[in-house]
């Protein structure tokens, strides 16, 4: 038996997900985040700005400002204790962000779920070269035993023919 033959005894199944996977690693490529839809770039960038220090550290500011300049009275009080146009303005800042957020979210679940099914594919095509890998190491370890076998035998033929007794 050839090593060729040796190296196509892989399944049918296992061959064609292994040459599938291999068509899908020359094909893979990153998705361009200007090809984005405008919606998510949009999504992704509220997401981001709220989602940093910098944002958390001038709202904070902010608030402090307004609740010190309202309990001072520094200037007129336009939104006295109990604060309720602050509430409201955070509740608008709230509720208008929150769908950007969960926008970016989901896009990036997506995206998460994806990376996690090319990981599975990379896995499984590792998996299947590492097994066509030992099959070959396999076939030339049986096909080496095989050659010193009958190296072996045609010693001990030499070795008979030449009146000595093999060595027991």
């Amino acid at each position: 038996m050839s090593l060729i033959a040796k190296a196509h005894q892989l399944h049918d199944e296992e061959r064609t997900l292994l040459h599938r996977l291999r068509q899908e690693r020359r094909a893979h490529r990153r998705p361009d985040p200007a090809a984005l839809p405008a919606g998510a770039r949009i999504a992704d960038a509220v997401a981001a700005t709220m989602g940093s220090w910098p944002f958390i550290i001038v709202q904070s500011a902010v608030l402090a400002a307004w609740v010190v300049l309202n309990v001072v009275a520094f200037m007129q009080h336009w939104d006295p204790y109990p604060f309720i146009l602050l509430n409201l303005a955070l509740s608008f800042q709230a509720a208008y962000a929150a769908p950007f957020i969960m926008m970016s979210q989901n896009r990036q679940a997506a995206i998460d779920r994806a990376a996690a099914t090319h990981d599975y594919d990379v896995n499984t095509k590792a998996e299947l070269e590492i097994e066509l890998l030992h099959e070959k190491i396999d076939f030339l370890r049986e096909t080496q035993v095989a050659e010193l076998m009958q190296l072996v035998k045609r010693l001990e033929e030499k070795l008979d023919a030449a009146g000595q007794a093999p060595p027991a």
